[in-house]
């Protein structure tokens, strides 16, 4: 059964939101304004979805499909989040206002299916059920070939009475094992190790074997009675999993570069097979330049990737960190030295000089605006 919730808040949170002139609020605009990429035809993380959902054991589950805007209760209270968790953090987190939040985490899908009016009369019944979702998620995040700040991720559980049964962890590894094989083949060299989610006890992840290494690319564990009770459930047991679709898709492909998934390049888009090593187009040259500021101490840097973000879009490959310090007697009390390194370039096409220049200027003249800073 598709199951599409209800969006009157989420609608309502939105038009407030557009009302809004502060750049926090046009960036959230426009990354909720794009694209879906596992709901997209053609796409690959699609065709990623597409397959998971076809795995026998979660063939008939319900697919939900919920709001990207979400109560803070809903996406951390009710998961048994700390209170000083760094998820619910606004240098972590965009906050639409101070009870809502851009989704963090799909695993949220749990609340809202399970207050639907159907699943509550399945629940009365002692039924048992299974969901899965998907969508785009938001968490501030560094600038870096494997990491965006929009992504997505695909979650899945099942519940049933207790009195039809206790799942074990054995369980929830027979469902990881069957997606590992879906996207790996069935030759994929993977292992389980211990993992800690505040929502899940037992705990694991599983790493596959990518290019001689050991990668994480699946977490999952037995949803805790305590956070099933937080929804109103109770006397039912089960496994849940959940996981990044890019980070499936960079390793079935050795991909170089996350932001090849969203290329229009048709040359690159036929290279993004699953299963099938990436071969790249061509290699286009960076073009590399520093920013050094002095800022105050409060000044935090996954803000200033978002400003790299606003003002460069996609053709910023990497901003690293090169020198950081502080020295009184030359900035003054309370100020921090940053030096960040920037790697601009594009998936598609060799970027000219005169362009990064163009750039990397307005970069440094908002750094000056926006954090208040002294670029040196």
């Amino acid at each position: 059964m598709d199951i599409v919730i209800p969006r009157d808040e989420e609608k309502a949170l939105l038009e407030k939101l557009k009302l809004r002139r502060d750049t926090e609020a046009r960036r959230m605009i426009r990354y909720l304004e794009m694209p879906d990429l596992s709901r997209t035809p053609g796409s690959l993380l699609f065709e990623l979805v597409e397959r998971i959902k076809s795995v026998p054991l979660q063939k008939n589950f319900d697919i939900i499909n919920i709001p990207e805007i979400v109560p803070v209760e809903v996406s951390f209270d009710l998961f048994n989040f700390a209170p000083d968790h760094p998820n619910r953090s606004k240098s972590d987190t965009y906050y639409v206002d101070d009870k809502n939040i851009l989704r963090t985490h799909d695993t949220v899908f749990w609340y809202y299916y399970l207050n639907l009016p159907e699943i509550k009369k399945r629940i009365a019944n002692r039924e048992s059920m299974g969901a899965l979702c998907y969508g785009k998620v938001y968490r501030k995040d560094e600038i870096d070939r494997h990491h965006m700040n929009v992504f997505h991720q695909m979650g899945g559980w099942y519940l049933r009475p207790a009195s039809d049964g206790i799942f074990q962890i054995d369980d929830l590894k027979n469902i990881l094992a069957e997606i590992v094989k879906t996207v790996f083949g069935k030759d994929a060299v993977y292992r389980f190790n211990e993992d800690v989610f505040p929502y899940t006890d037992p705990s694991l992840e599983v790493e596959v074997q990518s290019g001689g290494e050991w990668v994480e690319l699946l977490g999952g564990g037995m949803p805790k009675k305590a956070v099933l009770a937080n929804m109103g459930v109770t006397g039912y047991n089960g496994w849940a999993y959940g996981f990044g679709l890019e980070r499936l898709a960079i390793a079935s492909m050795k991909l170089p570069d996350i932001r090849l998934l969203w290329s229009d390049d048709e040359r690159v888009k036929k290279q993004l097979v699953l299963g099938q090593p990436f071969v790249e187009v061509s290699k286009y040259p960076p073009v590399i330049r520093d920013i050094s500021f002095v800022v105050d101490k409060n000044f935090i840097p996954n803000d200033y990737f978002d400003l790299v973000r606003e003002i460069a879009n996609d053709l910023v490959e990497e901003v690293e960190l090169i020198d950081k310090y502080e020295d009184e007697s030359k900035f003054g009390k309370d100020k921090t030295s940053y030096t960040y390194r920037i790697i601009y370039r594009s998936v598609d096409r060799t970027l000219v000089g005169e362009e990064v220049d163009k750039l990397h200027k307005t970069l440094e003249e908002k750094t000056a605006s926006v954090f208040g800073a002294i670029v040196r």
